[in-house]
């Protein structure tokens, strides 16, 4: 009987631990969402002025034919990049892989580049997405080198970059659609060094790679809040499986107390019955 409770005993302790550690990963998954929901505030103010800024130049420059050419439609696809994070992967792949066939796929994630070879996707490249928001923006310089190697092969008709907010956005980087900017047209023209062609081309950079910030920096926090509630629903089953064990311990003890006491008794009254014989 006392194995039986030492068994137990143990454990409960080895439970206890696995709760501790489930609990520091929701506190770490939590702390690094918050901070990439920081970081996508300050990237939104950033784009929003860049937006701005293209759309006086476009005013600036001849209407000219925007429509899309070329047949090679380029996808980034934000998955997650390390596990317990539940089925956050799986989700997004449900949702896009069957209208990725006919695209280049580049894959943002670790973890879920391994779950999309499972479906039979094929990405023309893969990386490692950050595991600090800090690192992103450095990170968003090396796909943007890569994307750019892409597009000057000649025949891109369309990049997009897809994530996870509120459900899978689809997010067009290229070409720029003139709808999307305000011309502000309204106010004095500025004032130029340079042709506003090439103004343009420096301001639509650093507005895809400012895209693909705010991109990368929701996927983090996605990621990060799936692992929180994949988690926090760990912690509920650790919590329902320890006060199990603990009832069963109680029973177990009070049962080894009744066969101590038992056995005491039965002690006594042989010791009685030996006495009374002689």
């Amino acid at each position: 009987m006392s194995e039986r409770l030492s068994d137990i005993n143990a454990h409960i302790t080895s439970i206890r631990e696995l709760g501790s550690v489930v609990n520091a990963m929701r506190g770490i998954a939590g702390a690094r969402a918050q901070q990439a929901r920081g970081g996508v505030s300050a990237v939104k103010i950033y784009a929003e002025s860049l937006a701005f800024a293209i759309g006086r130049m476009l005013a600036l420059l001849p209407a000219r034919d925007r429509s899309e050419t070329g047949h090679r439609r380029i996808v980034v696809l934000f998955l997650a990049e390390q596990g317990f994070a539940g089925s956050f992967s799986r989700r997004l792949l449900d949702a896009a892989v069957d209208d990725l066939r006919q695209a280049e796929v580049f894959i943002v994630g670790t973890r879920g580049a391994m779950l999309s070879a499972e479906r039979g996707l094929k990405p023309v490249w893969q990386g490692a997405l950050p595991v600090h928001p800090a690192s992103i923006p450095r990170f968003a310089d090396r796909l943007v080198e890569e994307l750019y190697r892409r597009i000057a092969s000649g025949g891109v008709r369309r990049l997009e970059a897809w994530f996870s907010h509120d459900g899978l956005e689809k997010r067009r980087l290229f070409p720029l659609g003139a709808e999307s900017f305000s011309s502000a047209a309204a106010g004095d023209p500025p004032l130029l060094n340079l042709e506003p062609a090439k103004i343009l081309a420096s301001l639509t950079a650093d507005y895809i790679h400012a895209q693909l910030c705010d991109a990368a920096l929701n996927a983090f926090a996605a990621e990060n809040e799936a692992r929180m509630e994949a988690m926090a629903s760990a912690y509920r089953e650790i919590q329902k499986q320890l006060a199990g064990l603990q009832a069963r311990s109680q029973i177990v003890r009070q049962e080894e107390i009744t066969a101590e006491i038992i056995e005491l008794g039965a002690s006594r009254v042989g010791d009685r019955k030996r006495g009374e014989s002689r």
